[in-house]
């Protein structure tokens, strides 16, 4: 029997395609600014490089359910940053970072043949999880679309999108997935990053939306964004205990374990709050500058209440933007990457360090109006 290899039902990495882009914001003359893959630029707090250091003679091999101190870590912080409640030590677990975690998620729930809800507008790591399960995908974003699906992806705050959804929209998934036994992952890894009052980020496991069941939920966090460790591979899953039960069996299983320094510095990076509020602080401050550049230049800023990035339209093909503005020497991810629905949009993240945010807002200045397709 042939072999089908894994690599072949996959879709192009996304970020091949930037290559010739990339190649000529490289040869700007001042340098490139590099606002397309959302990567921390600042420092990890001393608190965490500390912890770290301070468990690397650690000679055994570390728990795959975390240790006491990183799940107590772990609940404490999402109740006092999130107000989510009454998650026992049962029900959280740390990850080999939030994107392996959601890659291998439908396999690890044993979702071959099922079907997998995707959103329109998506971080494409979702899509690729369905494939290695080898489920069927359906791109929706209301209940009544999700059909017969056993697992649905939702992303609030969204990437690429920065779009957030509501205590009232969020009960209406919970209420479908209750219907249907159906799992809801609800992404959660920008949390932290909410800019909007009038939007405010909302958890699946906020007691408004769950009524205090949390049966079938699983909440996704990362400690990338908020706390620079992407280096670190650091993030967690909370929510229902059945199936995080379920889900550290397996994991025991395949030997998916985050290693014992790194269970030690996110127990300091999640009792670290004004640290977090600090990088959010900087995360603010640039997106107020390249908010303004980008609409004096003639972009239009839809949703982006959340998040790390912004989404931004000239009313041109994303591909002609993104060579446009790698002229300039800023490279942005076009927003074809996440789904057609976003084949007229940039993303444009707030990663880049002050000296480069500033360096972007003065050739957006000097380049003046983008002439609208």
């Amino acid at each position: 029997m042939a072999r089908t290899p894994l690599g072949s039902v996959l879709p192009d990495f996304p970020w091949n395609s930037l290559a010739e882009a990339k190649a000529k914001a490289n040869r700007h003359p001042e340098g490139i600014v590099d606002l397309s893959v959302g990567t921390p630029v600042d420092e990890v707090s001393p608190s965490v490089q500390l912890a770290l250091s301070s468990a690397a003679g650690l000679s055994g091999y570390p728990q795959t359910a975390g240790t006491p101190q990183l799940r107590e870590a772990i609940s404490s912080a999402l109740e006092r940053r999130y107000g989510i409640t009454g998650l026992s030590e049962r029900a959280v677990l740390p990850v080999v970072g939030t994107k392996e975690a959601i890659a291998w998620l439908p396999t690890l729930l044993g979702l071959r043949g099922e079907s997998v809800v995707i959103p329109s507008v998506a971080y494409p790591t979702y899509e690729v999880g369905a494939k290695i399960a080898g489920a069927d995908i359906i791109r929706a974003d209301k209940p009544e679309d999700f059909g017969n699906a056993a697992l649905v992806f939702i992303n609030s705050p969204s990437n690429p999108t920065g779009a957030v959804l509501g205590v009232e929209e969020l009960r209406a998934i919970v209420a479908w997935a209750r219907e249907h036994d159906a799992i809801v992952a609800s992404d959660e890894c920008y949390m932290a990053l909410a800019w909007d009052d009038d939007h405010p980020a909302v958890s699946i496991l906020d007691p408004r939306v769950t009524d205090g069941d949390m049966t079938g939920l699983i909440a996704m966090h990362s400690l990338s964004k908020s706390a620079n460790m992407a280096s670190y591979r650091s993030g967690f899953f909370a929510g229902d205990a059945d199936l995080i039960a379920e889900l550290l069996e397996v994991r025991k299983h395949a030997g998916l374990m985050v290693p014992g320094p790194i269970q030690a510095a996110m127990a300091a990076a999640l009792s670290d709050d004004e640290t977090e509020a600090l990088q959010v602080q900087r995360y603010a401050l640039r997106r107020a500058k390249l908010m303004r550049a980008l609409s004096e230049a003639g972009f239009r800023i839809e949703h982006s209440e959340a998040g790390m990035y912004l989404w931004a339209t000239s009313g041109n093909d994303c591909r002609e933007d993104v060579a446009w503005l790698a002229e300039l020497g800023i490279l942005v991810a076009p927003g074809d990457f996440y789904g057609e629905v976003g084949k007229k949009f940039i993303r444009v993240g707030l990663n880049g360090t002050d000296e480069r945010v500033d360096a972007a807002c003065a050739r957006l200045a000097a380049a003046g109006q983008r002439n609208a397709g």
